[in-house]
């Protein structure tokens, strides 16, 4: 059922409601993030009406929300925030992760600047492109045992340091240090794991990508000098998430769903909203092995952040300490976390979705690390490959609306089939060269799914989230060179 205007109240320039009384069956509003000119796509999409059903949830707390990337997903729209009471029948969806659990960025900075990159980075793209697995499929250069994949499971981006991926640094500076809490690797099917065994460091395909860029704007200067940022300097990003693995764990988990939500006599107006209650046996089930595949995602993203810094270093003959390389931050974007949030008085334990969106903490939270707590969390929105991403902080305000989640990205303007038949390999990758950007994809087909006009501009997504104070922008980043899955 697609909504008629009188239904959207516009409560200001960057928030809009569907009431509760759209539909008998909601429980709670529908809050949407968006300016005048996005509303328009975000309802053609649908992707709303996601959004209404998600309000639909036992044990939802304040509203269903969406953020202005929001574009139609399965179950939950991609861009969709949810956080619902265990105390109060509240449940837990697969469907309000996704199947790529903690898809993510990170990005990590350098002391180079644009002009010291700009005669290498074609050397660079060759480089990374032959040295990080991408595509459909790919396998990466280690095959886990039994064991190791247990650790990596269990342990995250902290097995991949302590097998000599990174630095102490790194973990400090990446979302729950790298290793989520609860994730029981007895969870995850041997099928699952036989999948992943051999995709630690891997890019995989679809929106995946490996970008060498460099910071165009600050527009903070006091919260940019405490991330590390400068004008002009070289910064690499990071994303991928959980591969086959995590994809096998949220098909296998959303069959048992089917049947919990039957027996648990829950209501859905939508079967890919299939769900538990979070205390069941089933739903701390798929929470264990999501957290599980959780870890996976964070140890590859460790792993593919090694295999920049190594063909930087080779590219450039120079160490990681020369070259000032740290790890700025990394966040999850497909997850469902139990955290500590105010709810009126009180101060609760709530089951926070995000699904296709990102964490965006204040100062002052201790999850925050120690060298930013004074600023707020990183906050890292990519763009596509031809325009730009954005590192942003978080805000109190966030805290208040959103359970401290804001925007993922872009979000898609059109769909892979409509962008196959508008764009074209060949001047498209001409297009990005002359424009400055140097493209390495692992498919033609991949490249044309992908391509900038196939999504929304970021800056738009962005500003809504910065005018609505959910995060404040820090830096602006251009894209030079370009590893897409």
């Amino acid at each position: 059922m697609a909504l008629t205007k009188p239904f959207i109240e516009k409560i200001d320039d960057w928030r809009y409601r569907i009431p509760r009384s759209f539909r008998s069956d909601m429980l709670t509003d529908v809050i949407i993030y968006s300016d005048e000119q996005m509303i328009g796509h975000i309802l053609e999409d649908e992707a709303h009406i996601q959004a209404v059903n998600v309000a639909c949830l036992p044990g939802i707390v304040g509203s269903s929300l969406a953020m202005p990337d929001i574009h139609f997903g399965y179950g939950f729209p991609i861009g969709g925030v949810a956080a619902f009471d265990p105390d109060n029948g509240g449940i837990i969806s697969p469907g309000g992760v996704g199947y790529d659990i903690n898809c993510g960025v990170r990005v990590l900075r350098t002391n180079i600047t644009f002009d010291q990159i700009k005669p290498k980075i074609k050397d660079l793209v060759y480089k990374l492109a032959s040295a990080v697995p991408s595509g459909v499929g790919s396998e990466g250069p280690l095959k886990l045992s039994k064991k190791d994949m247990e650790n990596v499971l269990r342990n995250g981006a902290k097995w991949a340091v302590e097998h000599g991926y990174g630095v102490k640094g790194d973990i400090e500076h990446t979302e729950e240090n790298g290793q989520m809490p609860g994730a029981d690797p007895s969870l995850v099917s041997s099928h699952a794991k036989e999948r992943g065994e051999s995709q630690l460091g891997t890019l995989g395909s679809g929106n995946h990508f490996l970008e060498v860029q460099y910071v165009e704007e600050i527009y903070d200067e006091n919260v940019g000098a405490a991330f590390g940022l400068f004008k002009g300097q070289v910064t690499i990003m990071v994303h991928s998430g959980s591969r086959g693995l995590g994809h096998q764990v949220c098909t296998e988990y959303i069959s048992l769903m089917n049947s919990a939500a039957q027996k648990y006599g829950i209501k859905l107006p939508d079967r890919q909203l299939c769900c538990a209650p979070i205390n069941s046996e089933e739903g701390k089930s798929y929470f264990g092995a999501m957290a599980a595949a959780a870890n996976f995602a964070w140890a590859n993203r460790q792993m593919l952040m090694h295999e920049a810094i190594d063909s930087l270093c080779g590219v450039l003959g120079a160490s990681r300490s020369s070259l000032g390389i740290d790890l700025i931050y990394d966040v999850a974007h497909n997850i469902a976390k139990m955290e500590k949030h105010k709810v009126g008085s009180k101060e609760k334990v709530l089951c926070v979705h995000r699904k296709g969106a990102t964490r965006a903490f204040p100062a002052g939270r201790a999850e925050v690390p120690e060298d930013y707590r004074q600023v707020g969390q990183p906050v890292l929105i990519p763009g596509d490959m031809g325009r730009y991403s954005y590192i942003l902080v978080g805000t109190e305000r966030a805290m208040q609306e959103t359970w401290g989640s804001v925007c993922h990205g872009a979000g898609r303007l059109m769909s892979r089939a409509r962008a196959s038949k508008e764009f074209d390999a060949a001047s498209l990758l001409a297009k990005l060269e002359k424009d400055g950007v140097f493209v390495r994809s692992a498919s033609r087909k991949g490249l044309i799914e992908e391509a900038p006009g196939a999504y929304k501009d970021v800056k738009e997504v962005v500003n809504v989230v910065d005018g609505a104070g959910l995060a404040k922008k820090v830096a602006k980043m251009r894209p030079m060179g370009v590893i897409k899955g």
